[in-house]
């Protein structure tokens, strides 16, 4: 199949671009500023889908609406008629088309333009009227208030809020470029987008603990498809510089431990390295719960009830990739049994809380020392 993107070095457009690379029998050509008129009737009258994308959405002069939207739309339909030649096209238009301002006036007549041809030719022809679009590669500093928040917030940059309880309707690129890829299939109608409401000040609270998560090792809530983008959006303006970070390694005789992430959802995940002979835990929960996983060298883990009863031994190589589960009212112990370095990843149910550890000492057997309790 043959593909031109109009606009396909914008925003949108190479979001859509890299997607389409990806699909076998494919070929996508991409129209731009850069390219000539001969290029863009050469283009269409080959094209088998049109994604019209290009266009104008803040000028410097108001009066550039409209020969960069309707004006532009009208050429594009007129090398068709000429070529006689009537491709799918998809359009790109906006949710303000049903406002009466330049910019939506403009891309209302670019609709009626398409229409029209449509009508003429028989030629398949979708419609998006697209809400405020975000996601990675969106210029900053432009139309874009979640790219503006991303890349200041990014970069240790002040941001400014007019008003916090603004309300804003955004809609995600990849779930518009899904949509467009669809259209690849003749659909029968245009595919529903999702939009996402949120108020301008959650905006960017949200996107300002993405930010501080490096320090606290908190990591977002990413249940609902919003967060996820809108995480996705803002590590996307992180300098590459800045994508690596530190843990804050705690050290002893025993080895060092490291937490890496926390969450309220479902608490943390944290990293040790003991040395060989060294044994860690000798302690139980009542409400928290643990998994462990030794990643490299060879442990022993023993386990008992509180109650009593035999202690249950458990010998794990880090080449297993085998998890343990620790279940609550089990004092639990952790041993090296190995010539080096055991190196475990722990889960734990909840995030550490000092004042309220869950954490009781109790050696697992009977020979155990009687060393102070250690909550990890």
């Amino acid at each position: 199949m043959q593909v031109l993107i109009t606009g396909g070095r914008g925003f949108l457009g190479r979001n859509l671009a890299a997607r389409l690379s990806a699909i076998a029998d494919c070929e996508t050509r991409v129209f731009g500023r850069e390219d000539s008129a001969a290029d863009l009737s050469r283009w269409l009258a080959a094209a088998d889908l049109i994604f019209h994308l290009a266009g104008v959405n803040r000028p410097r002069d108001v009066g550039d609406y409209e020969p960069g939207n309707a004006g532009l739309t009208q050429s594009i339909c007129d090398l068709l008629r000429e070529a006689r030649h009537s491709p799918t096209i998809v359009f790109a238009s906006s949710v303000q088309a049903e406002l009466e301002n330049p910019y939506g006036r403009s891309k209302r007549k670019a609709e009626q333009e398409l229409r029209a041809f449509a009508s003429q030719t028989g030629a398949r022809l979708a419609i998006y009227r697209l809400k405020n679009l975000f996601g990675k590669w969106c210029r900053p500093n432009y139309n874009s208030v979640t790219a503006t928040f991303c890349h200041n917030i990014a970069l240790g940059l002040p941001i400014s809020i007019s008003d916090p309880d603004t309300q804003l309707d955004l809609s995600y690129v990849d779930d518009v470029v899904a949509a467009f890829v669809e259209e690849l299939a003749d659909s029968a109608s245009p595919v529903e987008i999702p939009s996402y409401r949120i108020r301008l000040g959650e905006l960017a609270r949200r996107i300002q603990a993405f930010h501080e998560s490096r320090a606290t090792f908190r990591v977002p809530t990413l249940a609902e498809r919003f967060d996820q983008a809108l995480y996705a959006t803002y590590l996307s303006y992180v300098p590459a510089e800045a994508l690596p970070y530190s843990l804050d390694i705690r050290c002893d005789a025993r080895g060092s431990l490291a937490e890496f992430i926390k969450s309220e959802q479902f608490g943390q995940v944290f990293v040790s390295r003991t040395n060989p002979g060294v044994t860690r835990g000798n302690h139980y929960h009542h409400t928290k719960t643990e998994k462990f996983l030794v990643v490299e060298g060879d442990a022993l883990i023993r386990m008992r009830a509180l109650e009593g009863g035999d202690v249950q031994q458990l010998r794990v190589r880090g080449t297993d990739y085998r998890v343990v589960n620790i279940p609550p009212g089990v004092t639990h112990s952790i041993e090296n049994v190995g010539a080096g370095e055991l190196v475990t990843l722990f889960w734990s149910s909840e995030i550490f809380n000092a004042n309220q550890p869950d954490t009781y000492f109790l050696p697992v057997t009977p020979d155990g020392t009687a060393a102070p309790p250690e909550h990890r």
